[in-house]
């Protein structure tokens, strides 16, 4: 039974893009040692992040005066990274889930953070509107897609400030407008590599800004100036999204991507808003193309379980929503194919025909 990768992250990737890692970590272009046990400061490794460096830049236009990193750590180590760059007195958060929310709590240690607003009431049902940003802050600071809730903001906002992003789950899915942002940060494991990296788009004379001392670690100009590699960088993720990079230029880059990303969500939403059995969880003008959550009507709240113990019988993979959500979410990053959300609004109609 052919099997369809749903989950939230680590996510779905294309099936030559493991292939070759899986390639790489027998033997790493013919040298006869595995990608896993040579030097990262060798010359057989190096054209490798040089590569991924420029790709970064390519697909995402990125300007002169950015440096790309690839890093450890995970978005939740830039929480802190961030503030600790970035924040002279005071920054602003728009709060659109927990990601956003522990960014928040991280920024706090170092000045004062104003929440410019929130949706928490409404368990994050919806991006919030009508705010208005303070001009006396250092700068703002989004989430662009919300994982756990199914919220996204798809495109760069205007505001009077410089902004910094968290882009963990929905970068190169569609373009970016990368000049508006001192910083764009991403965890690997949701739509670009598997989970051991993360990579950073940083404008350079905007670091060194702050009177604290920084820690050399997490210190951005640390890893610009020795070029991501001023400790052992994690190889094998970073070649992962060295292939990645390449599949999606080979696709058609960022302007692709975002095509295929709104087929695929019309596709799945079009099924949760015409079958009985299901309801969307977030407001429509804010629905997440990259992870889409559903439940179950309230008079078909018991059947629950049991559609979820079907759609596994069926292939579908990852398909439980987040405990903060409950029901289902399909997670449709860049390598998930319209096949898989095809044989997803499938599955929910025979099951709907059942009942």
């Amino acid at each position: 039974m052919k099997k369809y990768n749903f989950n939230a992250g680590p996510c779905i990737l294309d099936r030559s893009v493991i292939e070759k890692t899986a390639q790489a970590i027998l033997d790493f272009n013919g040298i006869g040692l595995s990608l896993a046990e040579i030097s990262h400061r060798s010359k057989d490794f190096q054209p490798v992040i040089d590569e991924a460096e420029a790709l970064v830049k390519e697909l995402l236009d990125v300007p002169e005066g950015y440096s790309v990193l690839f890093l450890g750590g995970g978005a939740s180590l830039e929480f802190c990274m961030i503030p600790y760059n970035f924040l002279k007195t005071k920054a602003a958060y728009l709060n659109t889930g927990v990601w956003a929310k522990k960014a928040m709590k991280e920024a706090k240690l170092f000045g004062e953070v104003v929440e410019v607003a929130s949706s928490a009431d409404a368990n994050y049902t919806f991006i919030p509107k009508g705010w208005e940003c303070p001009t006396d802050v250092d700068y703002l600071h989004i989430t662009t897609n919300n994982t756990i809730y199914g919220t996204e903001i798809r495109k760069d906002l205007d505001v009077p400030v410089r902004m910094i992003a968290d882009m963990s789950s929905d970068i190169f899915s569609r373009p970016v407008d990368v000049a508006k942002y001192d910083a764009i940060y991403a965890g690997a494991q949701k739509n670009l590599s598997m989970a051991g990296v993360t990579i950073v788009i940083v404008k350079n004379d905007a670091l060194g800004k702050v009177d604290r001392q920084i820690p050399t670690m997490l210190d951005y100009r640390t890893h610009v100036e020795k070029g991501s590699m001023f400790n052992t960088p994690p190889v094998v993720p970073i070649y992962t999204a060295l292939e990645n990079l390449r599949w999606m230029k080979a696709q058609g880059g960022v302007e692709a991507m975002d095509k295929l990303a709104r087929e695929r969500a019309e596709i799945v939403y079009g099924e949760i808003d015409r079958n009985k059995l299901f309801r969307g969880t977030v407001a429509e003008e804010d629905r997440s193309v990259m992870n889409l959550c559903f439940v179950m009507n309230d008079e078909y709240k018991e059947l629950e379980k049991e559609f979820l113990d079907f759609a596994t019988s069926k292939g579908m993979v990852g398909v439980k929503g987040h405990r903060s959500v409950g029901g289902f979410r399909a997670s449709c990053y860049n390598a998930q194919t319209i096949e898989g959300c095809q044989a997803l609004v499938a599955c929910m109609k025979e099951f709907e025909a059942q009942h």
